[in-house]
């Protein structure tokens, strides 16, 4: 199967995220979109917890994840471990995406 050149923002929100060994890794909520370029700068991922409950989110730069098409998920070259230890936030107090502040421990964290 041919990986997708183009996909919509809501066939994406709700993807699963995996590892390439198959290790479920969360899912995907939201994409943070820079208004001045029109691109993609990060998925929002939920990580952790049981149900739900317990869980925290992750920015991940979205030129992170690779697609795999046949199982219609995202691919991160990441184990749980170091998800664990990534920088987050609480899914009641979302951060200031514009602010470099943020946004720069994240994007030094998955180079």
């Amino acid at each position: 199967m041919q990986t997708p050149r183009v996909l919509s923002a809501s066939s994406i929100t709700s993807d699963d995220v995996r590892n390439h060994s198959g290790d479920d890794l969360g899912s995907v909520k939201d994409l943070m979109i820079e208004l001045e370029t029109g691109k993609v700068r990060y998925a929002v991922v939920s990580f952790g917890g049981l149900l739900g409950i317990g869980n925290k989110l992750l920015a991940i730069p979205f030129s992170a994840f690779s697609v795999d098409p046949e199982q219609q998920c995202f691919i991160l070259d990441a184990d749980r471990s170091k998800l664990e230890n990534a920088p987050g936030f609480d899914p009641d107090s979302w951060p200031d995406f514009g602010d470099p502040s943020f946004t720069e421990p994240i994007d030094r964290f998955y180079q």
